[in-house]
């Protein structure tokens, strides 16, 4: 197929340079797709350049003067040209993938189109000569892309076989792209399940959270349910189907936590405000009880779900600072704010969900309020609450024993010791000046301490003698 791609200048210079040395070279990958796609080479971020050469790594080498061995064994390097990473890699095949995942056996191969035939799905298995833009594309993933359909390489089966990240690869495209699954691609993936059960959960988690990162996370997730992959990967949520909840809600358990999750992808949100909106009613299954009028209820299931978010994370090997966050939040989720709240519960609030996390916490209701009916919530939803906190907030006000006007070595002056008392007292004197702000002198909390150290003394008296 003798079609002609616009390359980027800087491309065309690294091109000329092996073309000078007598080696091919190509532009593969995401970037070929993406640029059939209408998306600029020049708008590609770091890292999305790839090349296939006939070259092998140690001409490669030669041929550039920063080259990193960044995967040498299985034919890669990294060029850096003028500020520009290229990933490189010699045409290879592939064979044998004891691992699930890497192959046991690499070959160089002489052919750009041997290179191609082992990649996974069709509309990544095309390949642009440098410099001239020439396009090779022998499985037709140009008509696929143009389609707007994911299709594997060759026999599905045999390619998900290869290795068991592939399938989720596939889907995850779906929610990125907006493409469909051809039939045969779909049908490959429920027979791959061992397979994709061998790879290392660092790959796992990687791809769930480019799924999260998506559009549209829900139209993967769907497909993980109909292919076995969500029972196999995260049989917590696959759990919430079919748990029927309130006259207040018009899905099941994980239709309402998938359309919460994607109202949250459409803001744009962090990864921890994704994850909490997945994993915020995981503890439904486990604590619905049917109340006195019929009713579903799923008393404290917030508790419950912070639990299994923390253990999914944590099966997944997510940064702990992530999982903390993520936990936090979907353990708080469920606040009450009434307008009776005084000045105090809402500092109280604010100490318990932390300030950093509050706008987290309110898009996370925000998403939760329309995962019930697929309707999102006014604009004013929650402003009452969010009127009060940043009036608190703007008040500076203590919010933490740090902002109290005495320490831990204020209370030594008078004769407290380091301890279990102290930590007692501190925390104590926090709840007085949350009640009543003016209390925050350190006169005033140092005579409080006073008076709640003289209470928590041991008993002074001696013990009788023996015999006495």
């Amino acid at each position: 197929q003798e079609k002609t791609m616009k390359i980027h200048p800087l491309l065309r210079e690294a091109a000329s340079i092996f073309k000078a040395h007598g080696k091919q070279v190509y532009l593969v990958g995401g970037a070929v797709r993406d640029m059939l796609r209408g998306v600029s080479l020049g708008a590609l971020s770091e890292g999305d350049w790839d090349l296939a050469t006939d070259a092998r790594p140690e001409e490669v080498m030669k041929i550039f003067r920063h080259v990193i061995p960044t995967g040498i064994k299985h034919g890669t390097v990294t060029i850096r040209y003028k500020g520009r990473s290229m990933e490189t890699t010699t045409f290879r095949t592939e064979a044998d993938y004891s691992d699930g995942r890497r192959p046991d056996k690499i070959a160089y191969a002489a052919a750009i189109e041997e290179d191609l035939s082992r990649r996974d799905l069709t509309m990544n298995a095309i390949a642009l000569k440098l410099p001239e833009g020439t396009m090779t594309d022998p499985f037709d993933g140009a008509a696929d892309i143009r389609d707007k359909r994911i299709r594997a390489v060759g026999n599905p089966g045999e390619r998900f076989r290869e290795d068991g990240l592939r399938p989720l690869r596939a889907l995850r495209f779906a929610s990125q792209l907006g493409f469909s699954l051809d039939e045969a691609t779909l049908a490959a993936i429920p027979l791959s399940l061992s397979v994709t059960a061998k790879v290392a959960r660092e790959r796992i988690r990687d791809e769930l959270d480019k799924i999260l990162g998506s559009p549209k996370p829900s139209t993967a997730l769907l497909l993980m349910e109909k292919t076995g992959l969500l029972e196999l990967l995260l049989p917590e949520l696959s759990a919430c189907r079919n748990i029927e909840q309130t006259r207040f809600h018009r899905f099941d358990v994980l239709d309402h936590s998938l359309l919460a999750c994607d109202f949250t992808a459409a803001l744009n949100s962090p990864p921890e405000l994704r994850l909490a909106a997945l994993f915020h009613d995981l503890g439904k299954p486990l604590t619905r009880r049917r109340g006195e009028d019929g009713a579903w209820t799923f008393y404290r299931h917030e508790k419950e779900s912070a639990l299994l978010a923390r253990r999914i994370m944590t099966r997944f090997r997510y940064p702990h600072a992530v999982t903390d966050r993520t936990a936090h939040l979907v353990e708080e989720h469920m606040f009450n704010y009434r307008e009776d709240w005084g000045d105090a519960a809402v500092r109280r609030f604010i100490i318990r969900v932390g300030k950093d996390n509050l706008p987290l916490l309110y898009a996370l209701r925000r998403a939760d309020t329309y995962g019930m009916a697929g309707i999102a919530p006014p604009p004013d939803y929650l402003l009452p609450l969010i009127n009060r906190v940043e009036a608190s907030l703007a008040q500076s006000q203590v919010l933490s024993l740090r902002d109290m006007a005495v320490s831990g070595e204020d209370l030594m002056e008078i004769g407290i010791k380091p301890g279990k008392n102290m930590g007692i007292i501190l925390k104590e004197l926090l709840e007085a000046v949350l009640e009543d702000p003016e209390l925050n002198s350190r006169e005033k909390l140092l005579d409080i301490a006073g008076n709640l150290n003289r209470r928590y003394l041991p008993d002074q008296r001696s013990e009788p003698e023996f015999g006495a």
